[in-house]
């Protein structure tokens, strides 16, 4: 267990990052990571990195997108959790 503990804390720092690096990005207009690559960090285990990376970097904060989709994908990883590691 102390593997995928560490896997999902990478995995979210990551996500966190890529939030930051965006942020930086859309500040001097140049290429920007797409959205669907954020939702699926969201929806892959990395919500809670993306959901601070919002919160931090106030990057994305008023799309309805994603005030409704980065936390319906961090329910939808604990689903997935729940699923794969149960009994």
């Amino acid at each position: 267990m102390e593997v995928a503990a560490c896997l999902l804390l990478s995995w979210n720092a990551l996500a966190f990052l890529v939030m930051g690096w965006d942020k930086h990005r859309a500040r001097r207009g140049e290429w920007r990571v797409p959205e669907k690559v954020l939702f699926f960090f969201a929806f892959c285990f990395g919500g809670p990195g993306i959901l601070a990376g919002m919160r931090v970097f106030r990057h994305k904060t008023r799309h309805l997108s994603f005030q409704i989709g980065v936390p319906a994908g961090i329910l939808f990883s604990c689903a997935l959790a729940w699923l794969l590691f149960q009994g």
